[in-house]
């Protein structure tokens, strides 16, 4: 029988006994994604329990993804993170989604030749001033706003798309299709940061919730860089999926903790 009370005489503490019964709703479909669920003085008076129990309980569902807490308006389910790979396979977000049955929305918000800066020079490997084509992207899954991006590629390299329009359509796919650019490797760097004014307007959320920053270059066959991108996800909706492989005979340091 699935346990729907606390159980006092228990030795597991209240707050995890809440935080299970709190995930059996969940895992039931009982409480849906979007759902508001009780207020912290409904669950004390439905479990009998203290209001410092239920805010634990409650921060560590937050901290796990399960809930979101928007100040003055509730506590809501939260939607299920989506999975993006970072190795193994080197794709672009559009791809990525399409191959896990998403349908991204993209809205481009600026497309154009500008000058490169002394950071962009630096990841692309080109003399500050080169023209590069500047594209920044917002992209949406299932009508949420997700991730804004912002992509720079050399305009010598791929001159055909200054005047293409990449709504709804792979960037990776449109350099090898049409521009005869096969992306061949790629090195990216994952941190946490904190949503600016610009970015929390776009992606929907409050100024500084937390962000999934990735940036990112993409080398051709020959070495030469193709793009560097500057993206932030929203921290409430992304979640990396990274694979590790081992090759046969590695050698593992003294004292390393490898099983």
């Amino acid at each position: 029988m699935v346990m729907d009370q606390i159980d006092f005489s228990s030795y597991i503490p209240y707050y995890a006994q809440l935080i299970q019964l709190i995930k059996t709703q969940i895992n039931s479909g009982a409480w849906k994604a979007g759902d508001q669920i009780p207020g912290e003085a409904e669950l004390c008076d439905r479990y009998h329990i203290s209001r410092t129990v239920v805010r634990q309980a409650l921060r560590e569902l937050e901290v796990e993804g399960l809930i979101i807490r928007r100040k003055g308006r509730g506590t809501y389910i939260a939607p299920p993170k989506l999975h993006e790979s970072l190795v193994q396979k080197l794709t672009g977000f559009y791809e990525d989604m399409v191959a896990r049955g998403h349908t991204p929305v993209t809205i481009t918000l600026k497309h154009s030749l500008e000058p490169a800066s002394e950071k962009i020079a630096q990841w692309l490997e080109i003399v500050p001033g080169t023209r590069v084509i500047e594209i920044q992207r917002l992209r949406s899954i299932d009508d949420t706003p997700f991730q804004l991006v912002t992509s720079y590629l050399p305009a010598d390299l791929c001159p055909q798309l200054v005047h293409t329009d990449l709504t709804n359509r792979s960037l990776y796919q449109f350099l090898e299709q049409n521009c005869g650019l096969w992306i061949a490797r790629g090195r990216r760097f994952i941190e946490a940061v904190a949503a600016n004014e610009h970015e929390a307007q776009l992606l929907e959320i409050e100024r500084g919730a937390p962000l999934v920053m990735l940036e990112s270059v993409s080398y051709l066959e020959n070495g030469r860089p193709v793009e560097y991108f500057h993206a932030v996800h929203r921290g409430d909706r992304a979640r990396f999926e990274v694979e590790l492989v081992r090759a046969r005979g590695q050698a593992v340091m003294p004292g390393t903790d490898f099983p």
